[in-house]
């Protein structure tokens, strides 16, 4: 509850002070700035995520099933985890595809000039499709759906995520609260994923104390003698 006034607030707070300045603040930016985050942008596509990761369950699903007892542990603790991943990342975003569209708030200077405030509900068009930055929802997800797994990756995901989403006011797609709005839908998606995963202890585990811990993946080794066995 509290978190969520918190978000209401500092979401009210960018709307009315900080989404024109930015957006205006980036027009002005040098051509050769804006292009190189027009590159770096594109790597907060959803695709990179959303295509590999169905792709490599269906090749899990594709593994015979004669295979030995532990080939076959194996390929189901990947599969389980390779699961996670697209759900984690995936349902945010799909969510968010659809919410943007029935919001249906302008991009920066749609109507012409920097204006937050300029909405049409259920328009199913790009230009009122800002709140919020799908971008964003991605990155953020991925970010804790990899830093669930591993933890270790964290500070680098953040950064990565924090560049995608700081790019997606620079090239002037999105307003600053679009971003904070897409970071919340992205992070709290694949927590709740990654809970509804672990309250079935699917790839998580529940500690006594409540935290939520990821089981032990598969070693190098297993994964390298359960690949020899599909070829044995």
């Amino acid at each position: 509850m509290l978190l969520g006034v918190a978000f209401a607030v500092v979401f009210a707070f960018l709307m009315a002070f900080a989404d024109a300045p930015a957006i205006i603040w980036a027009r002005g930016l040098p051509r050769e700035v804006v292009t190189a985050f027009r590159a770096i942008t594109d790597f907060g596509k959803a695709a990179w995520f959303l295509y590999p990761l169905p792709a490599l369950m269906i090749l899990l699903l594709l593994v015979p099933r004669d295979l030995p007892r532990a080939a076959q542990a194996t390929f189901t603790a990947l599969f389980a985890r390779v699961a996670f991943l697209f759900f984690a990342i995936g349902i945010p975003y799909w969510f968010n595809a659809v919410l943007k569209q029935v919001i249906g708030r302008a991009r920066p200077f749609v109507g012409g000039a920097p204006d937050p405030y300029l909405f049409r509900p259920f328009s199913w068009g790009p230009e009122y499709a800002s709140l919020a930055s799908n971008h964003t929802v991605t990155v953020c997800a991925v970010a804790i759906a990899f830093g669930a797994l591993w933890p270790r990756l964290r500070p680098i995901l953040w950064l990565y995520a924090i560049i995608i989403a700081v790019s997606r006011v620079i090239v002037i797609a999105h307003h600053p609260s679009d971003v904070l709005a897409g970071a919340v839908v992205g992070a709290c998606g694949a927590l709740l994923v990654r809970n509804y995963f672990a309250a079935r202890r699917l790839v998580f585990g529940v500690t006594p104390n409540g935290k939520v811990e990821p089981f032990a993946a598969p070693s190098r080794q297993r994964v390298r003698a359960a690949l020899l066995s599909v070829f044995a």
